[in-house]
């Protein structure tokens, strides 16, 4: 199991924090703006001090029914979306006004399931928030309730903040919740139930363990072990905490003993890798020349067109491909920012000749580093 102290894991660069309806709403009574705030000031101390935020933020049900004066959550799939509707307005107020606060640009992100399994959808979302990071911003994210295809399910911005997590490769995945943290059973029908402190992300006898879902918000303790599986696919550690706690992300920053930590059983590296070797079909492959190779190998750099010399096969925008060296070797593989017929037209061209070439520019490379694995010489053998 991969393994980090709970300090070193505080000082983890990436994080995604992902804050529940009961929380923010304080049980369905309207936004707690004073929680609210002070969720804010801990992040804004985090993100002063380097660290890169990105927050899922649930809620929006639940303020849009208290602004429309509903006590019980709707079944029909259009009155939950337009109640989500209305919610999600004095949501983003709220998280907007608390950061500007603070001096801090926030960004509204609206996603659905289906942006992570669409690949171009993926690495467009992925780019986005990647971008958003660079220049400080921290983006504020919820389900994209209004265009989603099926019933909000039991679950879903936990599984959101997963997705979330693998998209960007964090470190860390904060769940602030109503509980301490799992317990052995649940605390509210059992004063005897012990606290988990750790455990392995997917392990089914902490499963077992999981209470029901609350009667506010859309999951409850077993949505979120399974979320902490999911992040756990990139390597992510979950840390399952009470939101009430004081001081809560500041004291998870120090390495304190709070909550229940769920850790991965591979590094981010490693599961990168394995979901680069495994979870995906190669569509093509790029031949490189001999600067390229070196500029991916040493120097960790992303691939240019101009170190490109020939391109085989079918692909478009988001699909897997593999890079060759000039003796046809494997050397890396990637995620592809432009498709077969545009990557034809820039083979050996500079960074510069891509809008003149296709009469726009999506992205400077054709991979990114972030999108992109070192395949190494033992892998090819094997």
């Amino acid at each position: 199991m991969f393994n980090k102290t709970r300090e070193q894991l505080g000082a983890a660069h990436r994080w995604v924090v992902k804050i529940g309806s009961a929380m923010i709403t304080n049980d369905g009574q309207g936004l707690d703006n004073f929680s609210i705030d002070a969720w804010v000031a801990q992040m804004a101390e985090l993100h002063r001090a380097g660290r890169e935020l990105l927050l899922v933020t649930s809620g929006a049900v639940a303020e849009g029914m208290r602004r429309l004066g509903w006590s019980q959550r709707p079944t029909v799939l259009a009155d939950l979306q337009a109640v989500a509707a209305v919610g999600q307005m004095g949501l983003v107020q709220a998280w907007e006004s608390a950061f500007a606060h603070h001096g801090i640009q926030t960004a509204q992100i609206l996603l659905t399931h289906e942006d992570a399994a669409d690949r171009q959808r993926y690495l467009n979302v992925r780019n986005t928030l990647r971008t958003l990071l660079r220049l400080r911003v921290v983006p504020v994210i919820n389900e994209n309730d209004t265009v989603a295809f099926e019933e909000i399910r039991f679950g879903d911005n936990d599984t959101l903040g997963a997705l979330v997590a693998n998209l960007v490769e964090a470190e860390l995945y904060v769940i602030l919740t109503d509980q301490q943290g799992l317990y052995d059973k649940n605390p509210r029908q059992f004063p005897d139930a012990c606290l988990i402190r750790e455990g392995r992300a997917g392990d089914a006898a902490l499963e077992a363990m999981a209470s029901g879902a609350g009667s506010l918000g859309s999951g409850g303790m077993s949505t979120k072990l399974h979320a902490a599986t999911k992040a756990a696919r990139s390597g992510a550690f979950t840390l399952l905490a009470w939101g009430r706690e004081p001081e809560v992300l500041r004291r998870v920053a120090a390495g304190e003993d709070l909550g229940t930590l769920l850790r991965p059983g591979q590094s981010p590296l490693a599961a990168r890798k394995q979901w680069l070797a495994v979870r995906l079909q190669v569509k093509g492959r790029l031949h490189l020349d001999a600067g390229a190779v070196r500029a991916l190998r040493a120097d960790g750099k992303s691939l240019l067109p101009v170190g490109v010399t020939a391109v085989e096969g079918r692909f478009d925008r988001g699909d897997l491909v593999a890079c060759l060296d000039p003796s046809g070797e494997e050397v890396a593989r990637g995620l592809m920012n432009y498709s077969t017929e545009q990557a034809l037209l820039l083979i050996g061209k500079t960074t510069r000749r891509i809008e003149m070439e296709l009469g726009h520019m999506d992205d400077p490379e054709l991979i990114h580093r972030d999108n992109l694995v070192l395949v190494l010489a033992d892998s090819r053998a094997g």
